[in-house]
């Protein structure tokens, strides 16, 4: 059976593939741009490391049509946060570094068209100090109950400031044949 890819690879691969250099960055202006007003983070959303991860993985996930909470998105993260979507393109590895606007434009438009359901399916936090790493396993629908589109784990980096955490900076790769999520990240 083929695999189909998910939004988020499929956006970041579009992205990347006409170039070849381990590391990109999202500087090229999208074809799609979604402004994004800012909002206040929500208490429960930035209380706890629980519910910063759920908002993380609930302000991109819905049907096909509805747009997807970015103003609320945008609250999770410090200022000049950094994603950056890793894989392997051409036998190459790459990390493709945006910030939050890059990547709200690179995804929107396949989120909102497709549909696009992320949850946890497991988690593996280290914390010390006032700094959480979060290794969290994701698996990617495209309905709620639909057939498993791909897998993968999203390290997150929080802080907590004293009154909420912060989303500093999110890496993630997607599983492929090549790279299975090791059995420490499975549940």
């Amino acid at each position: 059976m083929t695999r189909h890819r998910s939004p988020r690879v499929l956006a970041v691969a579009a992205a990347t593939a006409l170039l070849a250099p381990p590391l990109l960055n999202a500087q090229a202006s999208p074809s799609h741009h979604v402004a994004v007003p800012p909002a206040a983070a929500r208490p429960e959303d930035v209380a706890t490391v629980d519910g910063i991860v759920r908002a993380y993985y609930d302000v991109i996930t819905g049907p096909a049509g509805q747009p997807r909470q970015w103003s609320r998105d945008r609250s999770l993260y410090i200022p000049d946060l950094r994603f950056v979507a890793t894989g392997v393109a051409k036998n190459q590895p790459y990390a493709r570094v945006m910030d939050h606007q890059a990547f709200v434009d690179a995804t929107d438009s396949e989120f909102v068209h497709e549909g696009f359901y992320e949850r946890e399916i497991h988690r593996v936090t280290r914390a010390y100090g006032n700094i959480t790493q979060v290794w969290s396993t994701y698996e990617e629908r495209r309905a709620p109950d639909g057939p498993v589109q791909g897998r993968g784990i999203n390290a997150l980096q929080l802080f907590w400031d004293g009154k909420r955490w912060w989303v500093a900076s999110a890496i993630w790769f997607e599983e492929d044949p090549a790279h299975p999520i090791p059995q420490e990240f499975l549940p």
